[in-house]
């Protein structure tokens, strides 16, 4: 049987995701609201969204050190309900020096919560011994349809932003923090003994490839949530109406992928899955950039969300099995490359769009994205550390 004390800390990390999955749906998709209610010029958003990834990272990077002196759940407790609050005064503003600090507070608050999230998610996949990290993502997935179905309806029905956000805050911030009593900080794997293979410091040489992978997947993303709509409307002639739904698409698909990836882990091996994936998500962005019409779009975009969604989980999992007496400061460095990604991504399919054109310029993640089959290998450490190809579960959960 499985511990309950597992049990409970898989639970309560769950909704830990689901909760920033939600939140961070609903300052992304309300973007256009906040630039009104603010004021904020076409040329000076693109300062205030770059401003969030970069202060995320930075986040991240204080996370790595923090965890130095306290567990990763502590800085977790603390950093879900910053990013809440700091949503909710993104909402409650209307002066521009407010929109920068929430703003500002939003991006380092959620760079320590998405460190310390996946720190929780890879020291617990370690104790359970089978591939669990893929569920914590699927939650993130389906707080995000949440979130991004809540900010529909807000936008719908004209609901100030701060009359959208407060109910989900004052339901969500109650439900994080008791939850919060149950995280699980997981111990450093009882196989490694000092001077084994595993027992390494974080070398940012033997790191670099996963962090090369990570920022092609959040490129790949941030293609699909930035450019998606623009590009059925625009490029494949779809009404405005039916370009709302390739990310929704996405979003769903991602979902459903990630439910499922965890059983072909433990079935293929993390390598072939992150390979499959490869090949799918290039598959689909071939599709959208050679579609003839809009519904071939949508079946690219489709391919993508079921390819891109396990690379990142499964990213996160190969880096802490790489250090596994450091696996917290891999994470923590790891997590910097999602939000180089992101950065790059949007910009870099922007400005090839505008240049040359949308089709080719959606060549670009799909070849980005292809690399990732050079360092697959790097994902199946967990070979030697179980005995074969594939994750077996320890007596710890059998059940």
């Amino acid at each position: 049987m499985t511990d309950p004390r597992l049990r409970h800390g898989r639970a309560s990390l769950a909704v830990s995701f689901f909760a920033q999955g939600m939140a961070f749906a609903l300052l992304v998709t309300r973007i256009p609201a906040i630039q009104d209610r603010y004021g904020i010029s076409d040329g000076l958003l693109p300062v205030f969204l770059a401003a969030v990834p970069i202060l995320a990272g930075a986040g991240s990077v204080c996370t790595e050190q923090l965890i130095k002196r306290v567990r990763p759940s502590v800085v977790l407790r603390f950093a879900q309900p910053a990013v809440l609050l700091a949503l909710l005064g993104a909402g409650a503003g209307d002066r521009m020096w407010q929109a920068a600090l929430s703003l500002g507070a939003f991006g380092l608050s959620v760079g320590a919560l998405d460190a310390s999230m996946n720190m929780l998610g890879v020291s617990l996949q370690r104790t359970y011994g089978r591939s669990i990290m893929l569920g914590f993502h699927a939650s993130y997935s389906l707080g995000g349809i949440g979130g991004a179905s809540l900010a529909w309806v807000g936008a719908h029905w004209h609901l100030s932003l701060l009359v959208s956000y407060l109910p989900v805050v004052a339901v969500l911030l109650p439900v994080c923090l008791v939850a919060s009593r149950w995280y699980v900080d997981g111990e450093p794997a009882a196989e490694v003994v000092q001077g084994a293979p595993g027992a390494k410091p974080v070398v940012f040489r033997l790191l670099l490839p996963l962090c090369l992978v990570m920022s092609f997947a959040y490129i790949g993303d941030s293609t699909v949530s930035n450019w998606s709509a623009k590009y059925l409307q625009d490029t494949l002639g779809s009404s405005e109406q039916l370009s709302t739904v390739p990310y929704n698409v996405y979003m769903v698909t991602t979902l459903l992928g990630r439910a499922a990836g965890d059983f072909g882990v433990r079935r293929f091996g993390a390598v072939a899955v992150v390979r499959f994936g490869t090949v799918l998500a290039a598959a689909g962005f071939g599709v959208v950039a050679l579609a003839p019409g809009p519904w071939v779009g949508m079946a690219g975009f489709t391919l993508l969300g079921f390819g891109l969604c396990v690379i990142v989980p499964q990213t996160f999992a190969a880096a802490g099995r790489l250090f596994p007496e450091a696996s917290d400061a891999a994470v923590a460095r790891l997590n910097i490359f999602n939000y180089v990604g992101f950065l790059v991504g949007s910009p870099l399919v922007g400005a090839l769009g505008d240049a040359w054109s949308y089709r080719g310029a959606m060549l670009v993640p799909m070849v980005l994205v292809l690399l990732t089959l050079v360092y697959a290998r790097s994902f199946g450490s967990e070979a030697a550390r179980y005995g074969g190809g594939h994750e077996r579960p320890r007596t710890v959960d059998v059940g």
